[in-house]
């Protein structure tokens, strides 16, 4: 470990450094990070873009009093090695390890438990007002990225900091999106400035006549291009902050700190709410991760030396609905593909690229995306809107306003359902079961391998009508596709016939009701299992069937057991059944193995507890 590292454990160590050795830090606190990070995976190249920042705002501010949010969260890496965290760094998203995200269990440095986009501005304005109110002179600081800035939530946010005279700092860190294609008012202002016809003229004219300047023409209209372009940018964020009633700051090169600390140190002494504009550079100061900061955006293991993943190369359930749904849009000109700035995790990328007329990436905004497409399906498309579990959540008013109660055929693509391993208790996919199977006119599938995933996309897209949900987890099962069965509307299968216990599974959990009857066979217990397929309408025939004269009925799924697939088999029959699912409680990080067998829903303990019921049973 590098020499001035090795003396930071707070903000104070902080407070003792020159510039000269904050810069020093810097670098050793990116070679810190490559070298983890490539060991135990997570946020690289957000924390490398975000190093410098951080240590100003640690020379500036006290976090053991004053408070700091981290929007979404991923980007304070660098925050937790320099309060006292950096040793468990090897344990870094890792199964009773560090969060990848800030945790106040965790550290008093960590104010807010962030995971989620846009909520960064909200939290902080509160603990400024609170501040306030008890008359404490900590101060309140967020730290927001341009992509977060397209969701709605922060303008909420910015619209009350305007109005508060509670001393407030956002820190917007812009990473090099395009804020003014991201928030369409400010677009639509540029339009209107630029379109005007004697500005036209103008334009054109001066840049035919530098074009002909000789040797120095056409280099020197670049530059101007882009000092103008850089021009209007700030003029128009400058704009929209001041006109919402904050004072604005900036841009300032995130990456000097000198800079930096000057600005932060100025905004901090106006005593109101201030936005700080810094311009950052993700994947800073690593080859790889500049080249392709998207990709290491959340990255797994890799080589530090070369940047190449260590990587099974297994086909994902991503990747199955990303090919899929590629083959369906040259079947159907009606298909369009939605996300919510995530096109690469959700395997949407693949249709951006051959289809973008049809491709819609409406940033960080689930509830307007759920009524988007609505509308789109209003109009006669079929919307598939490509979303994470967790994220779905926070359209959830959308989907059943927008949606379900006008019964529009739009498709969810609910992908990282279940147990979504290394990110903790904010990116679970542990609810969706519950939050979908009570809204009227839904459809719930959830597949057991990769090829039923791409049945049941057909299914969705060609054969169903009103919204329809199909969740899948992170991870794949490549189970061999000659043995799916069809796919029909409300039908469950059986995978295997038995006598004595009866597994109902839904999901990646057939996967372990076929690995629990194998034990329980070597036990001689007679296993049947249905795959139920579908949890709404859940085929109660099949059901009723296969109960009769079972000893025993076990449910097995993904998610809570609370308004999953054990309540709706209970509304069925109450007697003779264990429910196998997610408790009552939040999920921490680690492996989705890990994960599974912390809740007693791997196929080892599913065995041992049936085996242990049935044996006391016979001894009563």
């Amino acid at each position: 470990m590098s020499k001035i590292l090795d003396e930071i454990n707070s903000s104070a160590d902080i407070k003792k450094l020159n510039i000269p050795e904050l810069n020093t830090l810097a670098e050793e606190i990116r070679k810190f990070l490559v070298e983890n990070i490539s060991k135990t995976g997570g946020h690289l190249s957000s924390n490398l873009g975000t190093v410098e920042l951080t240590l100003a705002l640690h020379k500036v501010f006290d976090f053991s009093y004053d408070k700091i949010v981290w929007d979404v969260g991923h980007q304070s890496y660098t925050h937790k090695i320099i309060t006292g965290r950096k040793n468990l760094f090897n344990t870094l998203r890792q199964k009773d390890g560090i969060s990848g995200f800030p945790k106040v269990e965790e550290s008093e440095s960590d104010a807010f438990n962030t995971g989620h986009s846009s909520t960064s501005i909200s939290a902080a304005l509160g603990f400024a007002e609170a501040f306030e109110l008890c008359g404490s002179s900590s101060r309140a600081v967020a730290v927001i990225g341009d992509g977060a800035l397209t969701g709605g939530m922060a303008y909420e946010a910015l619209n009350q900091a305007g109005s508060s005279k509670s001393p407030l700092i956002v820190i917007l860190n812009d990473n090099g999106m395009s804020i003014s294609e991201n928030v369409g008012g400010i677009s639509q202002s540029m339009r209107k400035v630029t379109s005007h016809a004697k500005y036209i003229d103008a334009k054109t004219s001066l840049k035919k006549f530098l074009q002909n300047l000789p040797l120095f023409g056409q280099p020197f209209v670049d530059i101007i291009i882009r000092g103008k372009r850089l021009l209007k940018n700030v003029l128009f964020q400058k704009k929209l902050f001041e006109n919402m009633g904050l004072e604005y700051l900036g841009p300032v090169d995130g990456h000097d700190l000198k800079e930096l600390i000057t600005i932060i140190n100025y905004g901090k002494s106006l005593c109101k709410p201030v936005i700080i504009h810094v311009l950052t550079q993700k994947g800073r100061g690593y080859a790889p991760s500049e080249n392709d900061p998207s990709f290491f955006h959340g990255v797994g293991r890799f080589d530090p030396e070369t940047g190449e993943p260590v990587s099974s190369g297994t086909e994902t359930y991503s990747d199955v609905f990303g090919d899929e749904i590629v083959k369906l849009a040259k079947e159907n000109p009606r298909l369009v593909g939605i996300t919510a700035a995530m096109p690469l995790g959700t395997g949407l990328i693949k249709f951006a690229n051959i289809f973008p007329d049809r491709f819609f990436d409406v940033g960080i905004a689930e509830q307007h995306a759920v009524t988007f497409s609505a509308a789109m399906a209003l109009s006669g498309y079929i919307p598939v809107f490509a979303v994470y579990s967790t994220f779905l959540q926070r359209g959830y008013d959308q989907i059943i306003h927008d949606a379900a109660l006008q019964n529009l055929h739009v498709v969810f693509a609910i992908d990282r359902a279940g147990a979504s391993g290394n990110d903790g208790e904010t990116h679970q996919g542990i609810y969706d079961l519950s939050y979908l199977s009570h809204i009227p006119n839904m459809t719930v599938m959830a597949p057991s391998s990769n090829e039923e995933l791409r049945l049941m996309l057909r299914h969705a897209v060609n054969d169903c009508s009103g919204p329809v949900a199909i969740r899948y987890p992170k991870g794949s099962n490549p189970a061999n596709a000659d043995a799916c069965h069809p796919v029909s509307y409300g039908k469950g299968i059986v995978e295997k016939e038995g006598t004595d216990v009866l597994l109902v599974a839904l999901g990646s959990q057939v996967q372990e009701a076929m690995k629990s009857a194998e034990l329980l066979e070597n036990h001689g217990i007679s296993v049947a299992v249905m795959n139920a397929r579908f949890l709404k309408p859940f085929d109660e025939e099949l059901f009723l069937k296969l109960k009769d004269g079972k000893k025993l009925i076990a449910t097995l799924e993904d998610n809570v057991c609370i308004g999953g697939l054990s309540s709706i088999v209970r509304r069925i029959v109450n007697e003779n059944i264990l429910d196998f699912g997610f408790p009552d409680k939040p999920l921490s990080q680690g492996t989705v193995s890990q994960q599974k067998a912390w809740a007693e829903i791997d196929a080892q303990h599913i065995a041992e507890k049936i085996i242990n019921t049935l044996e006391g049973d016979n001894r009563g």
